[in-house]
């Protein structure tokens, strides 16, 4: 036992205390190397098309030819990817990877002031989109620096059945609303001039940055974490090492991936580790249609399964879930909120299997701790901090505590962010000269190296395991000429963990709590919804103006 890392005793058998992060130079050549090894095995499966290690390989050979032959990108540029799950995110991805680009993610849900500030900040030189989202595109495109605007539909990759979802979802479920793009190319078009070009050799090595991951903000603007191949591939060696003792076998693996791509866990944890082991990524596009999920389940001998809190509970409550075959199910893992007790024991008592909890931030990429997988049943942790990760409580001046005593959890590793894109003040905030990432978590740390969250020194609102911060909902309530003064605080939700509540001071007394709901729907991600319109006479605040978010917090729902 370490006294420094009290965590090593409690390690799984078979775990190590460190990890190789040399072993591999990019996210690049992971991939490559599980096409050589995984060359004729399924990668990918959606709407019944499945893409093999090979076939993938050979499509995103051609679209980092199309961006670096076709488009002149320079290595470093950013191409911004904005779909949900579906075949053209990975090869998309990893073209951009290969091309020595960087991916920008970008929720497809995003308002168009939303879009706009992302594209904008990262300096975006291309971006991809699903037909779906164009009219969003349309609405900002010319304030941005996007020189290339590449479309897809849904089916484009599906073949003959693909003509028949993308009609279904323009002309019969109205999902695809007009648009025009002057200048756009389709996917399939790009990878054809792809085709036509030699991919030249690039150079990627540790430092690169790889992804541009956006995650909210203080200030109440989404900032970009600079994750690096080295941060990344880390992330994917330390994940893999930990999971490979549960049994996980070699390109036999099929995961459930219905967390949204963009989103920092199914990146790494579906995206890079599963697929290291030569797994198959079933993608559902939208796992928001339960019924249509459940029947997905149904038809797939899966082994695996990553989720958020929601998630699982929707699952466990929509109507056939406890009929699906779970024989082959090894591992189930949630993370991005926190796992709750009842969610979790009906979770094990309806599949067999332990619904795992694990805790990572964007700026770690994710993982920071996980349970051991082979828990008998829900702890209440957020688990052990992973291999080659450092982990403590800290009080506010600095000072590491013992265990048992509450402080704020500290990270440090080589998945720890590069740091804030072009905010220098921001990263040194949340990294310190030591190299510790702050968390903004309250935690403790038992006698066995368990971690336990305890509550949020940030301000920040977790709804189904997204961020959402104040200022940047305050700002747009704020927006409204009949607000004098809006604060927004996170408040109990059964079903998503917290809801946004958002408590105002009224200038106009005609205002009403709807006009302020459908003014945030016109300006806001449906998830950063205030839920809850409370107005009153005046906000709490300390002597100094600050306001007392805390207090409203406490206060019982009216």
């Amino acid at each position: 036992m370490s006294l420094e890392r009290p965590w090593l005793q409690s390690y799984p058998k078979g775990v190590p205390a460190e990890i190789d992060v040399n072993e591999f130079h990019s996210v690049s050549a992971v991939f490559d190397t599980s096409v050589a090894k995984f060359r004729d095995r399924p990668a990918y499966s959606s709407f019944g098309k499945v893409l093999t290690y090979g076939e993938t390989d050979a499509l995103v050979e051609q679209f980092a030819a199309y961006l670096l032959g076709e488009l002149q990108l320079k290595k470093g540029d950013r191409v911004a990817l904005m779909m949900p799950n579906c075949l053209q995110y990975p090869i998309a991805t990893f073209g951009v990877l290969r091309a020595g680009l960087t991916v920008v993610n970008v929720n497809p849900l995003y308002t168009a002031r939303e879009l706009k500030h992302q594209l904008v900040d990262s300096g975006a030189a291309v971006l991809v989109v699903v037909d779906n989202f164009c009219d969003t595109v349309q609405q900002v495109i010319a304030d941005t620096p996007i020189k290339q605007v590449v479309t897809t539909g849904l089916g484009d990759m599906l073949g003959a059945k693909g003509i028949v979802v993308n009609f279904v979802l323009k002309y019969i479920k109205k999902m695809v609303p007009n648009y025009s793009l002057r200048g756009a190319i389709r996917f399939n078009q790009a990878l054809k001039l792809g085709s036509r070009h030699t991919l030249p050799k690039v150079e990627i090595d540790h430092d690169d940055v790889a992804f541009l991951q956006y995650t909210g903000g203080t200030t109440g603007v989404a900032k970009g974490a600079m994750l690096t191949n080295r941060n990344l591939v880390a992330n994917m060696q330390q994940a893999s090492a930990w999971i490979s003792a549960s049994g996980i076998e070699m390109g036999k693996e099929v995961i459930i991936t219905a967390l949204p791509l963009y989103h920092i866990f199914a990146l790494t944890a579906n995206g890079l580790v599963f697929m290291k082991f030569g797994g198959c990524n079933y993608l559902i596009t939208n796992p928001r249609d339960m019924k249509g999920f459940v029947k997905e389940l149904k038809a797939t001998r899966f082994t695996a399964i990553t989720g958020v809190n929601t998630l699982f509970n929707g699952l466990l409550n929509t109507p056939g879930f406890d009929e699906i075959d779970f024989s082959s199910l090894k591992v189930t893992l949630g993370g991005g909120m926190a796992v709750q007790r009842a969610v979790a024991e009906r979770w094990k008592k309806v599949t067999g299997v332990t619904l795992v909890e694990a805790y990572g931030l964007t700026e770690t990429s994710p993982a920071a701790c996980i349970n051991p997988l082979s828990l008998a049943e829900y702890n209440g942790a957020i688990g052990l901090p992973i291999p080659s990760t450092d982990a403590c409580v800290k009080d506010d001046a600095g000072k590491t505590l013992a265990a048992g005593e509450v402080g704020e959890l500290c990270i440090k590793g080589p998945q720890v962010m590069k740091g804030y894109w072009q905010r220098p003040e921001d990263t040194a905030q949340a990294v310190d000269a030591e190299g510790w990432l702050h968390t903004g978590d309250m935690a403790r740390m038992d006698e066995q190296g368990f971690f336990y969250i305890v509550d949020r020194k940030k301000d920040m609102i977790l709804v189904s395991g997204f961020n959402v911060y104040p200022n940047e909902v305050e700002d747009v309530i704020a927006m409204m000429p009949g607000v004098l003064e809006v604060a927004a605080v996170g408040v109990p939700d059964e079903k998503s963990g917290e809801v946004v509540k958002v408590v105002i001071v009224k200038k106009d007394p005609n205002l009403t709590a709807e006009m302020v709901k459908e003014h945030a729907r016109a300006n806001l991600t449906g998830y950063k919804h205030p839920r809850i319109v409370e107005f009153r006479k005046e906000l709490p605040k300390t002597n100094v103006g600050k306001i007392l978010r805390r207090e409203l917090r406490d206060t019982p729902v009216p």
